[in-house]
């Protein structure tokens, strides 16, 4: 028996570079720990590993030969075969004395140009993967022209109209056209702004340039000496005629073709600097309109998706694929509008972080159709009608497949179920916990600050009953909600219980007495006397005491529930003393007959959630003391020791015989030491209350020895 990965779920961490192979249509995503994800059609889902755990630099398939190459930040090279089951590296390259900056791949070229930090191009025979031996160095390119060095290569592409001929750009401005033959340059051309990227028209006699500034510029192979064309997109234009205002840096731009309207130019970066808190944006500009396209997250990297993958036909593009740090996103580019496809992607697992799981196998068979019944009816409107873009590759399901359901709890409280029954996850329903509470106006997150400082409906633990389809959920803020299932809309009060599961005063450790009494005011020199008359319920002012409240409001109102998991008891441990609740630990659900028991460090309660009443409410000290039911004595004490379980809720009863429970837990011979003086223990209690301030061990004595 051994462990084996089978598939990885969830968007590619921290994700840095990203190929598309327009034949096959498949995507690669590199990331920064060394990582490729390769994905296809929806179930075609592929990870790949670098031994190095080297940052991917750059990937680039070899377009409708399986293959794909990547350029990582250890300098290295490596060519991966994708025609078999599992992708693996045929040849690696390593670089040992420059540091690889760009690399490009021509389509159906056998030689891979590789840039460099100190400016030199080299070629690498893609077949055998050496080096060719053929370099084109920094200072032969730009030859005496300038007398500064240009900086690393940020750009490598050859001419649509001829691939012996190849165009180098520098982070400095400058741009070599190099003929490839005759190892010269054909020209040179300059710009005081630095380069980051560089496209091509489709004819091969103009290329487009995106600087620094937040400004493109267009060039003609025929006059390099300046642009023919210079824009600042977003820059505002000035009154007197000058020069618009510069902007952030255009980090990347693609020029695309098409054979029935304007062309497409497509920019990511370039925003005015005068509104810091704008979102990052994808620019397109489609003839005289220009569509900005604000994203959640930076974007790392993006593609244009065309209809042809030669580079010297019309381009015809139909989409861009848009990779951010946290998410995958594609636009229709074939409607005014540029609406997004509906990503078919378990990718949005940690749109809100994942905090718990649970999986479940053999699950009943009409329950995956159920839950999708109720969850395709919140699904989002207004995606493109199209089909999903990336549709390469082949996947089956295979003999031996069973119904299987992933449920993940997260930091907002949402819970989402997914049909894992396949390779891929496919989203059923989510349902919000936090919806069955009150909104916290802004103030009043103080309120839980003691618990946790932010996500205050943050999914700890959840049970689940398939056959039932009872649904438990407990949250960061010392609460449980159950759910059950309906398949109709219901409007209605959700009812709730208040548990109070507290620690006993003397319990509770004080190492510096002087400074931290264990009573919250000097007044309560006697706590017993306050907790046998009673609890009240304090309400928490501004300078008196948190108790018996919750750290969370329940709504009050009727709330109207969709079909699916509808809220049906709330139960919420609370303030008790000044103190907070401590967070819930543990779970457990029976739901043939109704009950449900949780715990923490202070106790244990059982609810029954059909008759809505709390069954049991224990603290820790009465679990492990004289009334504990796993414990076996020889012989018993004197009932006089004895105290009756019904009391246990009774805060009081417990400060009476702390000495008591602490000496029979600690030894059976201290056990047959208290036989005949159970008052005097009572008496020295009473003249010195503050004296016990020994810490508590929870566990059962090791050296009670029984036969059962």
């Amino acid at each position: 028996f051994a462990l084996f990965q089978t598939v990885r779920h969830g968007f590619p961490y921290l994700p840095t570079a990203l190929a598309f192979d327009p034949v096959q249509k498949i995507l690669a995503i590199g990331t920064r720990t060394g990582a490729i994800r390769i994905l296809g059609r929806p179930g075609v889902d592929c990870y790949c590993q670098h031994e190095s755990g080297a940052a991917v630099l750059q990937l680039q398939f070899l377009i409708n030969e399986g293959a794909l190459v990547s350029a990582c930040a250890d300098d290295a090279l490596h060519l991966w075969n994708l025609r078999q089951k599992r992708p693996a590296i045929l040849h690696s390259l390593k670089f040992n004395r420059e540091r690889i900056t760009y690399c490009h791949l021509p389509f159906q070229s056998k030689w891979l140009y590789v840039g460099t930090e100190r400016g030199n191009t080299h070629i690498v025979n893609i077949e055998s993967f050496i080096l060719s031996g053929y370099v084109i160095m920094w200072n032969k390119a730009i030859e005496l022209s300038t007398k500064t060095h240009p900086g690393p290569v940020v750009h490598l592409s050859d001419s649509p109209r001829d691939e012996g001929k190849l165009l180098i750009g520098y982070e400095n401005g400058t741009i070599v056209f190099w003929d490839l033959r005759s190892k010269r340059a054909d020209l040179r051309a300059y710009y005081d702004e630095a380069i980051h990227s560089v496209a091509w028209h489709h004819e091969g006699k103009q290329f487009m340039c995106s600087h620094s500034d937040g400004s493109l510029t267009l060039w003609n192979l025929k006059s390099p000496n300046r642009p023919f064309q210079t824009t600042i997109p977003h820059g505002k234009v000035q009154r007197d005629g000058k020069k618009p205002e510069s902007c952030k840096p255009i980090l990347k731009v693609e020029y695309k073709t098409c054979k029935n309207s304007e062309p497409f130019v497509i920019f990511s970066g370039g925003l005015s600097y005068d509104k810091p808190c704008r979102r990052p944006s994808l620019t397109i500009m489609h003839g005289k309109a220009i569509t900005v396209l604000e994203m959640d997250h930076p974007i790392v990297d993006f593609l244009t998706l065309c209809e042809t993958p030669y580079p010297n036909e019309f381009q015809e593009p139909y989409a861009v694929v848009v990779l951010l740090e946290k998410d995958l996103i594609v636009v229709d580019l074939t409607q005014s509008n540029f609406p997004i496809f509906e990503n078919p992607y378990p990718i949005d697992i940690h749109e809100s972080p994942v905090t718990c799981t649970e999986y479940f196998a053999d699950c009943p068979p009409d329950l995956i159709p159920v839950l999708y019944s109720v969850g395709a009816k919140h699904k989002k409107q207004g995606y493109s009608n199209k089909e999903w873009p990336i549709s390469g590759g082949a996947w089956n399901l295979g003999a031996q497949t069973y119904p299987e359901i992933i449920i993940t709890g997260h930091a907002d409280g949402s819970v989402k179920f997914w049909d894992a029954s396949a390779i891929t996850l496919q989203m059923l329903y989510k349902l919000k916990t936090s919806k069955v509470f009150e909104k916290q106006k802004v103030g009043e997150g103080k309120a839980t600050a003691e618990i946790v400082e932010e996500d205050p409906f943050a999914v700890q633990m959840m049970y689940w009953c398939p056959e039932s389809r009872i649904f438990c959920v407990a949250g960061v803020s010392a609460y449980v909600i159950v759910y059950k299932f309906s398949k109709h809309e219901v409007n209605t009060e959700i009812a709730s219980l208040e548990v109070r599961l507290q620690c006993e005063v003397e319990d509770i450790i004080t190492p510096e007495p002087e400074t931290n009494p264990p009573f919250p005011d000097a007044s309560s020199q006697l706590p017993s006397l306050k907790s046998l008359s009673g609890s009240t319920n304090t309400v928490a002012g501004e300078g008196t005491m948190k108790d018996s409240i919750p750290c969370l409001s329940v709504k009050a109102r009727p709330v109207r529930m969709p079909p699916g998991y509808q809220a049906d008891l709330v139960i919420q441990l609370v303030w008790v003393d000044g103190e907070p609740p401590q967070q819930i630990t543990s779970l457990a659900v029976n739901s043939a007959y109704g009950l449900v028991a949780f715990g923490n460090c202070n106790g244990l309660a059982v609810v029954d959630f059909m008759q809505k009443t709390v069954l049991l409410s224990m603290g820790t000290l009465d679990l492990y003391g004289s009334s504990d039911p796993y414990q076996r004595q020889p012989r018993s004490p004197r009932k006089s020791r004895q105290f009756a379980a019904d009391n246990f809720c009774m805060r009081g009863l417990s400060n009476f015989y702390p000495d008591l429970t602490k000496r029979i837990r600690t030894s059976y011979q201290s056990l047959t030491e208290l036989s005949d003086s159970p008052v005097s223990l009572e008496l020295e209690r009473c003249k010195s209350p503050t004296s016990v301030k020994g810490s508590r061990k929870l566990s059962l004595p090791t050296d009670l020895k029984t036969d059962l």
